[in-house]
């Protein structure tokens, strides 16, 4: 059971709480609110749907899965996954520090990291194992181009 839920988006949507509930509930007198911060906030979020987005049309194009338990069929390494071995992670990332802005919940900025450190020992090293043991050369070859993050 605990197998079925434990997927990046619960993460992030348990990360989203903390913070949304941090800033209802224990604001500590802490504040960005400005302006700017709205922006920044809106052009994070906007750019962390757009990252998950072309790699999902990524995923289905190449017909393998997205689910990061399972094995994927093909190496994807061009479009964004030409400039980072993880978008979907890197726009989860960004839509928690926008969400995080947009709350004005500056304590949860802390949250960032941690839910980076979680994804990248939780997923990511698994996920990259894997794929080193499915597509050797090409994923060592696609490694040492592409970076993890960006």
């Amino acid at each position: 059971m605990f197998k079925m839920i434990d997927i990046p988006p619960v993460w992030l949507i348990l990360a989203i709480a903390a913070a949304w509930a941090q800033s209802e509930y224990a604001p500590m007198g802490l504040s960005m609110a400005h302006p700017v911060t709205e922006l920044l906030s809106g052009l994070l979020i906007g750019a962390g749907v757009v990252l998950i987005a072309l790699a999902a049309v990524a995923f289905a194009r190449a017909r393998t899965t997205i689910i990061p338990h399972q094995t994927p069929a093909t190496l994807i390494s061009n479009g964004v996954f030409g400039r980072s071995r993880n978008p979907i992670y890197l726009g989860d990332a960004l839509i928690l520090t926008g969400l995080i802005l947009r709350f004005d919940a500056v304590p949860s900025l802390v949250l960032v990291p941690i839910f980076i450190w979680w994804i990248e020992r939780h997923f990511i090293i698994s996920e990259e194992s894997r794929m080193r043991r499915v597509f050797r050369a090409e994923f060592a070859c696609y490694e040492q181009k592409v970076r993890r993050w960006v």
